[in-house]
This record gives C-alpha cells, sequence and structure tokens, in this order.
C-alpha cells in the first residue's frame, strides 16, 4: 500500500512540473549572480581582494601566534611556575663591618635553612656546577662531546620535570651509595651515540673519569641553569662533591612552594635566611638575589593576552575594511543597474526578492574571496610546518585549527550579508517611473 501511494506521488505531473519551476529559479539566480560578478571582472577582483587579504593576515597572524606561543612553552616546558632560585653574587652593600663588593658563597647549610624557617617551601635542591663550564669533554668510543656538568638531588625533577627517553632519572640510591652514573641530555646523546639505540648500562669518561649512563633526557628547555639541558650531564651532586673536589659549596638553589603559596609573598624572607647566615645585607637583592619564576610566567601570559588581542584587531580590522570595499562597489553596481532593478519591479518583483538578489551577490564575492584566503593562509602555515619538522616531528605547530578556520568563515558570511544591506535598501527603493525616468 505504502509502495502505490509512493508511484502516485512521484508520478504526479503537477509536481514535478512545480519542482523544475523551482529548481530553474534557483539556477537562473546563481547564474544570473554569476553573471553580474563577472560582467566588470577586474573590478571584482580589486574587491573581493581587499577581503581576501584580510582573512589571510588573520589566519596567518593567528597561525603566527599560536607557533611563538609553543616555542615559548617549549622554552619554560617543564619547569615549574612556583619557583624561585637562589645564588651569590658580588655585594653591593656593606653589612656588620664587611664592605661592599665581598664574594661569597652558599652551602649545604642553607638547604636545611630554608626548610626550617621557610616551611611553605615544598622541594629546596642545591645545585653544583663544573667551574670550567663548557671545557670538560665527554667521550664514547672514538666520539667526544663538551658537555656542561651539574650535580644534583633527584627532587631537581619536581623543578625541571624531565623527559625520559631512554632509561630513568637520578635516586636517592644513587645519592646515598655514591654511584658514578649519569643522566645525558638529547644532544650529547646524539653525539656520542650516533648509531642509537638505547646507551642504558654503557659507560662514557668524562675527562679521565667514566660514568654509566643509566638515562637520556630529551627535555629542550630554554629556561635551566648553566646551560641548555640537552647539553648537559647530570650527575648526583655527591659524586660531583668528591670528583670536584667541592666540599658542602653550593652555586644555586631552586626551591618550589606548596600548592596554594604565592612566591612573591615568601622571597624577602627566603633571601633573609640566606642572607643573614652569610653576613649579608637582607636588602642587598643583587648580592643574594632571589629570582622568582612566578613572575616571570604571569608577564608571559599578560604578554601573550595582548599579542591575542592585537591579532584579532588587525586581522578583524582589515577583514572590516574588506567589507566596506564590498559594499561601497556593491552600491556602485545598484546604481548601474538601476534600469534593470526598476523593470523588475515594473513586472512583478517584490522587494524581498530585490533584497535577496543583493545581498546573495555580496554574500557570494565576500565567502569566494574570504574561502581564498584561508586556503591560501593554511597554505603557508603548512609550508612554515614542513620547515620545522625534525626528524618526522613537527618543532612547532602553525596550523590553525578547523573550528578556528570555521569561525573564520562565520565572519566572513556574516560581513557579506553587513556588505550588502546598504545596498539592498538602495535597490528596495527604487521606483520603476525613477528608473525609467533615469533611463
Amino acid at each position: 500500500m505504502k509502495k502505490d501511494n509512493h508511484n502516485k506521488v512521484t508520478e504526479h505531473p503537477l509536481l514535478w512540473r512545480g519542482m523544475g519551476r523551482l529548481l530553474r529559479f534557483d539556477l537562473d539566480s546563481y547564474r544570473e549572480i554569476l553573471d553580474t560578478l563577472t560582467r566588470n571582472k577586474a573590478r571584482s577582483f580589486l574587491t573581493g581582494f581587499g577581503v581576501f587579504w584580510g582573512v589571510f593576515m588573520l589566519v596567518g597572524l593567528m597561525g603566527g601566534g599560536k607557533a611563538m606561543k609553543e616555542q615559548l612553552d617549549k622554552t619554560f616546558e617543564g619547569f615549574a611556575q612556583n619557583t624561585v632560585i637562589i645564588g651569590a653574587n658580588q655585594t653591593t652593600k656593606p653589612y656588620k663591618g664587611f664592605r661592599k663588593g665581598r664574594w661569597w658563597s652558599m652551602d649545604y647549610k642553607d638547604i636545611d635553612r630554608l626548610k626550617q624557617r621557610v616551611p611553605e617551601l615544598d622541594a629546596v635542591v642545591p645545585m653544583i656546577f663544573s667551574r670550567w663550564g663548557g671545557s670538560n669533554t665527554a667521550y664514547y668510543g672514538d666520539q667526544k662531546t663538551t658537555p656542561r656538568i651539574q650535580g644534583t638531588l633527584p627532587e631537581l625533577a619536581k623543578v625541571m620535570e624531565p623527559k625520559m627517553y631512554y632509561g630513568r632519572y637520578l635516586n636517592d640510591m644513587d645519592i646515598r651509595e655514591h654511584r658514578k652514573v649519569c643522566v645525558i641530555g638529547k644532544k650529547i646523546y646524539k653525539e656520542l651515540f650516533k648509531e642509537g639505540g638505547d646507551p642504558c648500562g654503557k659507560k662514557i669518561r668524562v675527562d679521565s673519569t667514566y660514568f654509566e649512563v643509566i638515562g637520556v633526557d630529551y627535555s629542550s628547555s630554554n629556561l635551566s641553569f648553566n646551560g641548555r639541558s640537552e647539553e648537559k650531564i647530570t650527575m648526583p651532586i655527591t659524586l660531583m662533591q668528591a670528583i670536584f673536589n667541592r666540599g658542602n659549596e653550593v652555586d644555586l638553589i631552586a626551591a618550589t612552594g606548596r600548592k596554594g603559596v604565592v612566591m612573591s609573598h615568601i622571597t624577602d624572607r627566603i633571601r633573609e635566611t640566606v642572607a643573614r647566615a652569610h653576613y649579608i645585607d637582607p636588602t642587598d637583592e643583587l648580592g643574594a638575589f632571589v629570582f622568582n619564576t612566578e613572575l616571570m610566567f604571569q608577564l608571559v601570559d599578560n604578554v601573550f593576552r595582548g599579542v591575542n588581542f592585537l591579532i584579532w584587531l588587525v586581522g578583524l580590522g582589515t577583514l572590516f575594511a574588506g567589507a566596506i570595499g564590498v559594499s561601497n562597489i556593491m552600491m556602485v553596481t545598484v546604481r548601474e543597474r538601476t534600469t534593470e532593478i526598476g523593470i523588475r519591479r515594473a513586472i512583478g518583483a517584490t522587494p524581498k526578492m530585490i533584497l535577496s538578489q543583493i545581498i546573495s551577490e555580496s554574500i557570494l564575492l565576500t565567502l569566494v574571496a574570504g574561502l581564498s584566503g584561508i586556503l591560501f593562509g593554511v597554505m603557508i602555515l603548512q609550508m612554515l610546518e614542513m620547515y620545522n619538522t625534525e626528524d618526522g616531528i613537527i618543532n612547532i605547530h602553525f596550523q590553525v585549527s578547523f573550528w578556528t578556520a570555521i569561525f573564520a568563515a562565520a565572519v566572513i558570511a556574516t560581513m557579506g550579508v553587513l556588505a550588502g544591506l546598504a545596498p539592498a535598501a538602495r535597490a528596495m527603493s527604487i521606483k520603476p517611473v525613477d528608473a525609467m525616468r533615469d533611463e
């Protein structure tokens, strides 16, 4: 029964005739829109170029801003945001009979002092570095490199999270037993083990001492101590104290705050705790410096909020200028077609039809130009991503997200409607008698 009814409906001649008229109307309308836009190709191209350039700038700036933010995030990758770095420098103020300009150094006892007098701190980690900086030489077979060497505790992972590609990080047993082990950075691994593979268990020689490799740290943070993390060899601090004859001396102390602690509220107390123990003026911010990374991260966030606002302001401003150009050209087009529009009104075209015609032309022009701008911008961003690819891995992502592109397309369509409103209103106001008189 249902099949018979379906056949009766589909075979009804009046229904097919009505659908045919509807399809012909839509097709004729689109043909007319294309004919109008292509009648003056140079004008349509130059008008659309404003929209094209605005969208291209918006997409390009958003992709570039995203890449810049990602690059900066990689610089701070794995670094705890609630961290202070404490160091010793030449004093700039006299204190208790000591003249200014005195050099001093921290020691291992400062770790206990900070833990006792500043209970808001979580991890307090000492670090010492090779006094010769990068002049140490590491060997494995015929390969050699010049690393930066640091000695520390396993708790450093709470300050700078390692990205272990092979093996493990330092542990408490390494410290207690003075094990001759080390963790090497990405660059050191690639220069010493050119054949690749897991280097854990193999021994490398640093100057005249052999160390067993227990891990490879692939973190590439530029925010590090005494050089980039990928250029370092990290070993237990107790081992380094013995090998390099450093005693209880400490070069830097990194400390993280407990959850909810605002580090800027306790930096003065941290400086005072260390400074007074070494007869340094507690107000000497250069002599006993305390670097608060919390402030740095806040600054970066504020900067990128401003950058994103500027990107949208420039991109949307340029796009809006292009839409104004489209509106102006459509006004000229309506003026040129005064007689045509008047005749349409005379033979029965409704204001709604005229409105639809003009706005459709505006939307089509802005959409074609805008989508071309999106496509061109995406192609340029893709080329930049390919250029920043290493070992098949994209180092920096420039590409905008799918929903960002959809949002841009929606903005373009909205601009097309707005650009066509004024010309459409002008076209609707044309009377047949005035059109004939104009002719």
